[in-house]
């Protein structure tokens, strides 16, 4: 169907938190990414899809046309500085903030700084401002261990509640930027689709809209 529409979005927090914002524009899941072991979701709309990727390859998805819409955090999108794609939305869901964290107590060994994080992109943006030269540890999970165990003296990683941080005996320290997901949009479907996917913009826009009217 010419004017069908993909949308791309990650399991958890961020589904959970676009349902809402997927209902006021009309389209709901048939089915729950949690249970189903399907990858592309069937929706009440007939010639409207879900696939479920990983947070990290939402803006890839998008980008390359697998998707014509997407939903993902600032975060990731950071790491993405030159994805050709039109982010017209700020859903303001899944809010946190990007942050330097590590031990309360900890000098800096000797010679560089040394930070792990996945957020490599941003991080070495961060620093470079600052015009400090670190070197950056590639991490996927458990950013926590690393101070714990003398990987790296810092961490840059994303702080919600700061719990995991505290479980850990560490501390936030520097911000870097506040997060929320976004509607991330394909170009090329934007205009070959152009009616079908402003329609879907201005409905997501709003709901974000009424919701923080509420």
């Amino acid at each position: 169907m010419p004017d069908s529409l993909t949308l791309a979005l990650s399991k958890g927090r961020i589904f959970k938190e676009t349902l809402p914002l997927l209902k006021a524009a009309g389209i709901e899941p048939l089915d729950d990414p949690e249970t189903s072991r399907k990858l592309i979701l069937d929706t009440n709309v007939p010639d409207v899809k879900l696939i479920i990727v990983r947070a990290s390859d939402v803006p890839t998805y998008v980008e390359y046309g697998g998707a014509d819409i997407g939903v993902a955090g600032k975060d990731v999108l950071m790491e993405h500085p030159h994805a050709e794609l039109y982010e017209p939305v700020d859903l303001n869901i899944a809010c946190c903030k990007l942050m330097t964290a590590g031990k309360p107590d900890q000098s800096v060994s000797n010679g560089r700084l040394k930070v792990a994080t996945k957020f490599v992109e941003s991080t070495r943006r961060f620093y470079a401002e600052k015009g400090e030269q670190v070197e950056i540890i590639k991490l996927y999970g458990s950013m926590e261990l690393a101070p714990l165990v003398g990987l790296a003296d810092r961490i840059v990683d994303v702080v919600d509640t700061g719990n995991t941080l505290r479980a850990n005996g560490l501390v936030p320290m520097e911000h870097i930027a506040d997060i929320s997901s976004r509607l991330v949009v394909n170009k090329a479907s934007m205009k070959m689709k152009h009616k079908r996917i402003q329609t879907f913009i201005d409905q997501i826009r709003n709901a974000v809209r009424d919701k923080s009217n509420d």
